[in-house]
């Protein structure tokens, strides 16, 4: 079930939001965490939408009504999660994104083309994107629940400037970085209703990113996410969340023009049409405005199955902002800390139980020793019985 708004996407606005449950989490003093996640989010049009949206233009602080056509744009995103526990309730995290984003559009209508249709664009950038730093803290460690605050920048590490095929300066939703500070703050709470075997989840954040050299601010982003796992087998996993993400309107320090159409024409009434032609000017001034195309309300409901019940934590979830939803897909990673701790693959995906157990519990025993263990228990539990059916015995006699 997916619901959105109808705004129409800006440039390369496509987007993917996943968590994952050992991402949110504060690991065990000393330990390190390294998530490798991979997201594949495309964006076309969706049917019965014409793709038309205004243009930004940084280099002149221009803001065009109706000058592109959007066509696609696939973005994927490499990125290196690493979560550090400083101490057992407060730990830090880095996200080290790397991102190839391939975009096509129709440029200049009214402007270029015989007709005014304008001319096809196609570009790609790649590199690093805008880095964040988190730090976390959990305030509730207990045996089955947990709920962590954390408070991020994102910092302007990937590139903002890059250019088009024709050497202008491409619109900043479509670079590889904000280009200016943002903060994020976040919370995680989970609870395990049934030990083992059902547990539920809930986070949410809010992120500002502040303006940009060029005139630029993206908007404020607000995420929250609530669902359930339920542990059907030892290495089936099925998860529904709802996921809801509402983005308010980026701004722009710009003037406003509009592109021109079939009955624009200059001079006196009748006058020969001059079509296509140059856009025609409504505002000079340059100020703050609102990018009509940006924005959005997404809420979907999300269903999935998988192995591996202690890293089920997922928003699985895309948005075009009013496009066709965006499709996500999430790799797990690897754990390195103290002795004991191990970690590693399973079903494809990391298990963080070193992670998720509260500090108060004895440190988990490696999985070649499980075996072991389980059979030292089981001996344990019939010697317990045969002693308490002796009791009993001594008791009835």
């Amino acid at each position: 079930m997916i619901a959105a708004s109808s705004a129409q996407a800006s440039c390369g606005s496509v987007t993917c939001f996943v968590i994952i449950g050992s991402q949110q989490q504060v690991p065990q003093k000393g330990l390190l965490t390294v998530n490798t996640i991979y997201n594949y989010t495309p964006m076309h049009l969706q049917n019965g939408t014409s793709g038309v949206i205004s243009a930004v233009e940084p280099a002149d602080r221009l803001l065009i009504l109706d000058h592109h056509q959007e066509i696609q744009t696939i973005t994927q995103t490499y990125t290196m999660n690493l979560n550090y526990g400083v101490t057992d309730r407060f730990g830090l995290e880095v996200n080290i994104p790397f991102l190839n984003r391939q975009h096509k559009h129709i440029d200049g209508l009214g402007e270029g083309g015989m007709n005014g249709e304008g001319e096809a664009q196609s570009f790609s950038n790649n590199g690093l994107g805008d880095m964040t730093v988190t730090a976390k803290y959990n305030v509730l460690p207990t045996l089955r629940s947990m709920v962590v605050t954390g408070f991020g920048v994102q910092l302007p590490t990937g590139k903002h400037n890059q250019t088009d095929s024709t050497g202008e300066v491409t619109e900043s939703s479509i670079q590889l970085g904000r280009g200016q500070l943002g903060l994020i703050g976040t919370i995680y709470q989970t609870y395990e209703l049934i030990p083992h075997k059902l547990n539920q989840m809930a986070f949410a954040s809010y992120r500002h990113t502040f303006r940009n050299n060029e005139g630029y601010q993206f908007g404020d982003e607000y995420l929250l996410n609530v669902g359930l796992n339920y542990v059907a087998q030892p290495w089936l996993t099925l998860m529904g969340q709802f996921n809801y993400r509402y983005l308010v309107h980026d701004n722009m320090s710009a003037s406003l023009e509009r592109s021109a159409t079939p009955v624009d024409c200059v001079g006196p009434v009748p006058c020969p049409p001059t079509f296509p032609g140059e856009p025609i000017p409504i505002d000079s001034t340059i100020k703050d405005r609102q990018v009509p195309n940006t924005g959005s309300t997404y809420l979907a409901f999300t269903t999935k199955g998988g192995g591996d019940h202690e890293n089920d934590d997922h928003d699985d979830g895309g948005s075009g902002d009013g496009t066709a939803p965006a499709e996500c897909y999430g790799s797990g990673g690897l754990e390195h800390g103290r002795a004991g701790a191990g970690g590693g693959y399973d079903g494809g995906r990391f298990h963080p139980d070193r992670s998720r157990r509260p500090n108060t519990e004895p440190a988990p025993v490696p999985r070649e020793d499980r075996a072991g263990e389980f059979l030292g228990h089981l001996v344990q539990a019939l010697h317990d019985r045969d002693a308490g059916d002796a009791g009993l015995l001594r008791q009835a006699a």
